[in-house]
């Protein structure tokens, strides 16, 4: 369902570092990608890039997916030369210890380790306890403070050092799918679309947004940009499918039976019932998220944009998030791209999102 071209570009988007903050680098890997397909890029002071068809339309659609991830950062430096660090986004130190990472510096790229006591120095009664993100530190080799810091500095971006890995029935893992897989969903639409373009009715503006993962940044200033009559955000749900989880207190969320839908009042039921219809009709699988409360994504703060916006939001399934080891499905990626560019097709100027 992902064609050579369009998995390569995937695997551009998951091997480009992106904490919140510092997304320049992957909105140039966007930009070269879509530049050639659509009428319009464009991009603003806070970092969100915009992909456009038909700009002249009065009736505007807006999806977006975050291409920020989440990250660590130079907090400060010992005399030793061990580099202190601090979060950028929802970091579970537990996973932390032992991880390879690569420091963003101005002078270049930076390889170390997470650094911890060893277990055989740690005494009996604290081995089960999990470390604080302060406790931990990062290890780059260096003599001293002096070496480290003619490598590094002070508020330097960290990643994970982790491989893409693809796995059997068409699953991959990585770090960060959350959401740089979202945000590839919305560019292979906008790239579905502008095949379509003498089918579209209605104009599209893309977003790739930023500082999701610090508080949904990017959408309250990109939503209120683009003004749009309806939004659908693109972003990663919880699969529930492996174990550990009770049953009675989650919904059933598998990896490959398609996109998750959000139901509840984050989401316009005009936009919801048109995806499901879409998803019914195309012979596109899908599964419903109960969304008791507003959303912890872009769909939250689109919602509340200016007076308000009929906004929708598509999840991709994904297992262990927050996680170096994110998993998702490629065939839920694919039903996804399918599902919203059908339902964007099918929009006219004159359809109403009045409940």
């Amino acid at each position: 369902m992902i064609s050579k071209v369009s998995k390569d570009f995937l695997y551009r988007l998951l091997e480009t570092a992106s904490p919140s903050g510092f997304e320049s680098e992957i909105q140039k890997v966007c930009k070269n990608y879509m530049e050639p397909l659509v009428d319009e890029v464009q991009k603003d002071v806070h970092g969100n890039q915009y992909y456009i068809l038909n700009k002249d339309s009065k009736f505007r659609v807006m999806i977006c997916g975050h291409v920020d991830e989440i990250g660590l950062m130079v907090n400060s430096i010992d005399e030793n030369g061990f580099i202190r660090i601090t979060a950028i986004g929802g970091i579970d130190p537990a996973v932390l210890p032992g991880q390879r990472v690569i420091i963003h510096s101005a002078r270049g790229k930076v390889c170390g380790v997470i650094g911890r006591k060893p277990i055989h120095l740690t005494p009996e009664k604290e081995r089960d306890k999990s470390f604080e993100l302060h406790e931990l530190w990062v290890d780059i080799g260096a003599r001293d403070k002096k070496e480290a810091e003619n490598l590094v500095s002070v508020a330097d971006p960290i990643v994970l050092d982790v491989p893409i890995r693809e796995l059997t029935n068409n699953l991959i893992t990585a770090r960060g799918l959350d959401d740089r897989i979202g945000a590839f969903v919305c560019l292979e639409v906008m790239k579905m679309l502008a095949e379509k373009r003498g089918e579209l009715k209605v104009g599209v503006y893309c977003v790739t947004t930023v500082q999701e993962e610090i508080g949904l940044r990017g959408a309250v200033t990109s939503a209120y940009t683009c003004a749009p009559n309806t939004a659908i955000a693109v972003d990663v749900g919880w699969a529930t499918d492996h174990p550990g989880l009770e049953k009675t207190k989650f919904a059933e969320i598998k990896l490959g039976n398609g996109p998750i839908l959000d139901k509840g009042p984050n989401i316009n039921p005009v936009v919801f019932e048109g995806l499901k219809r879409v998803a019914e009709e195309n012979q596109i699988p899908y599964q419903v998220m109960p969304a008791p409360k507003a959303t912890g994504t872009d769909a939250n703060v689109i919602q509340l944009s200016r007076s308000g916006v009929a906004t929708g939001l598509v999840g991709i399934p994904n297992r262990y998030m927050h996680t170096p080891a994110e998993i998702v499905s490629l065939e839920d990626v694919g039903n996804a791209v399918k599902l919203i560019s059908n339902w964007i097709l099918s929009l006219t100027p004159e359809v109403s999102f009045i409940p």
